[in-house]
């Protein structure tokens, strides 16, 4: 049997649930331009009425209702969206922290222009060409090391750029790590509080916002995905790894180390594996620094290399105007100080390499000549050897122009006396790390005589004729002396490299002819600065390119084109966000003319309810106060 005051109880849940719906509509308002915050809606249903279906029920006309109650708060929110938005921002994360250091590396190469690495080049050249012209003059010598100086200053300088920016991008590493390890603890401590609430039966909407907020913030950061089948159990996973699971948080640690060059890298915190990103602006900052930074810093350091080296070489064999022969005219400073080239790689206390940079064939050949020989040569690359075959037919610029492409970190060329020159490049990484040192030879070996009687390079053929850098004294398996190779340099030659001091005391050592037969070489002979100013345009073997006007060429539309798919890139993934967020505005953003109309609304059901318990009140006056006896 319904109760006599049945109609306030309707009448109060209905104001209570307009009440709370005006509450809603005043929180969606209040935070309209609350990052991360979804709009809420209140649902409402009909209370439970009276009669039930049962034997025990009364006869009356239907079920009596008991207003309406409110049924829960919920927030709008499309979860596969947010799935691709939470897919797509490690991309946009990507490209958004790659751009300006590419922007950044651009200014550093001064392409075109005066100041730049390639006109302070062609100076030189042309300062070395002038003296052969008056090689018995002081002033073109002069200028030869005046230019020699502006040139090493502007490699310096990019060397400089490039290694401050790689020390930029490390600075930026160490406080991202720190950023994602918060996130990650913050992501944690919302699963617990989100878990509380939700074991209470409420709907947590406002933590479970900043949760999502979160979540998108590490997702531009780091590649993730989410997983939350488990509502009581939220997950983000990345690089194949958990990293939040309900209540935990993974941490990461970094670690500086002698092989990174003092550079940070990451490790999980609990299992101390090492982790590599690849997407997000974490992954964006590695590649720079570990790829993008370090390959250029190779490059330029590969081009002064080479450029020493082959300056030197030449001047080593002229002459000065006093008589003075055997310099260098750039400073050299080889990694180890062993005439062999040992050192001890395992820190043990015993030579176990050699680290040789260049080695050079005792016998002249001819560019054009077949030697008639068969055979396969075999040498060190990045993740391994790689075999280089030859034949009977082939020229001997047939077989060095083989070795040039077949991908091994070793170079080869014909020298000026017609010598095989063999050089190591800089190591290339694999799987992201460089195990191997810059400008060292590793493996030299030939099943035929190309390379041994033709060559006169090796002593002998087949393995136990190999040169192998894995131990002391390999340099026994090289014919001829110490003069017939090189020692490996420093490391980053690009940023230490000097003008010797002893042409800069006394520029009459500067060399310009060479000698004849043990004699000096006459004051008007300008064959040395002759030959050094050739080669500009003379086929050296720059690492994969011929000559240094090919480094320069490559190395401006290298650039170049770093630059133009970095703006573009970085413009379509801005472009996709914006559709993905304005898709997701358009359904979870809170529309002001809604909520007002929203409002009004609600705010007629609370008087419409208000009246009629204004009306029940005055039936219920009448039956109690004005009914009589």
């Amino acid at each position: 049997m319904t109760s006599t005051f049945m109609g306030l109880e309707i009448g109060k849940r209905g104001i209570h649930a307009h009440q709370q719906a005006l509450h809603v509509t005043g929180h969606n308002l209040d935070n309209a331009n609350t990052e991360g915050y979804s709009r809420q809606r209140i649902e409402m249903s009909a209370s439970r009425p009276i009669y039930m279906p049962g034997l025990n029920r009364e006869e009356t006309p239907g079920q009596i209702g008991q207003g309406v109650a409110v049924e829960r708060i919920e927030r709008i929110r499309d979860q596969l969206l947010d799935r691709r938005i939470v897919a797509q921002s490690s991309n946009e994360g990507y490209w958004n922290a790659r751009d300006p250091y590419v922007s950044m590396m651009e200014q550093l190469y001064l392409e075109p222009g005066q100041n730049s690495v390639r006109s302070k080049t062609d100076e030189f050249w042309d300062a070395w060409q002038e003296l052969s012209m008056f090689p018995a003059e002081t002033a073109p010598r002069t200028a030869v090391i005046e230019r020699g100086k502006t040139l090493i200053d502007g490699i310096h300088n990019r060397y400089q750029g490039l290694k401050g920016l790689q020390t930029q991008t490390d600075g930026d590493i160490e406080l991202t790590v720190i950023r994602v390890n918060e996130l990650s603890r913050q992501i944690a401590g919302l699963n617990r509080d989100i878990q509380r609430i939700q074991a209470q039966g409420d709907n947590p909407n406002d933590l479970m916002d900043r949760r999502d907020l979160l979540v998108d913030k590490l997702s531009s950061i780091i590649e993730i995905t989410t997983d939350n089948r488990d509502p009581e159990e939220f997950k983000v996973h990345t690089a194949g790894f958990v990293l939040v699971q309900g209540q935990i948080g993974r941490q990461f640690d970094l670690r500086k180390g002698i092989d990174t060059e003092g550079f940070a890298h990451i490790y999980w915190q609990d299992t101390q594996q090492e982790i590599r990103f690849n997407r997000g602006s974490l992954g964006a900052l590695l590649e720079l620094r570990d790829e993008t930074i370090a390959q250029e810093i190779q490059t330029l350091d590969n081009m002064t290399m080479n450029f020493v080296d082959l300056v030197n070489e030449i001047h080593r064999e002229g002459y000065g105007l006093n008589g003075v022969t055997g310099l260098n005219f750039f400073s050299e400073y080889p990694f180890v100080t062993n005439v062999n080239g040992n050192y001890d790689r395992s820190g043990d206390g015993l030579f176990d390499s050699s680290y040789i940079y260049r080695m050079n064939g005792q016998n002249a050949l001819e560019a054009n000549a077949q030697p008639g020989l068969e055979g396969v040569i075999t040498l060190s690359a990045a993740d391994g050897e790689i075999q280089v075959p030859y034949y009977a037919t082939d020229t001997v610029n047939d077989i060095v122009t083989r070795i040039n492409n077949s991908g091994a970190e070793v170079v080869a060329r014909l020298n000026r006396d017609g010598s095989l020159s063999l050089k190591g490049t800089p190591a290339e990484a694999v799987n992201g790390t460089r195990e191997n040192p810059d400008f060292v030879i590793r493996h030299v070996e030939d099943s035929g005589y190309f390379l041994t009687g033709y060559a006169g390079l090796l002593n002998a053929s087949g393995p136990d004729g190999a040169y192998n850098w894995a131990q002391a004294d390999a340099v026994v398996a090289l014919r001829g002396g110490a003069e017939n190779y090189a020692l490996a340099p420093v490391a980053h030659p690009s940023g230490w490299i000097e003008v010797n001091p002893a042409l800069a005391k006394d520029t009459q050592s500067v060399v310009a002819g060479f000698g004849f037969n043990g004699r000096t070489a006459n004051p008007g002979n300008g064959d040395a600065a002759a030959a050094i100013a050739a080669i500009r345009n003379t086929p050296v073997m720059v690492g994969r390119l011929s000559t240094f006007d090919d480094y320069f060429a490559d190395t401006v539309g290298r650039i170049g084109l770093l630059g133009e798919q970095s703006g573009r890139a970085l413009e379509t993934e801005n472009l996709i966000m914006k559709q993905l967020r304005d898709m997701r505005q358009s359904i979870s953003g809170v529309s002001i003319d809604e909520e007002l109309a929203n409002m009004i609304r609600y705010q007629h059901g609370y008087n419409a309810a208000a009246r009629y318990i204004t009306t029940v009140n005055s039936m219920l006056d009448t039956l109690i106060n004005r009914m009589g006896v």
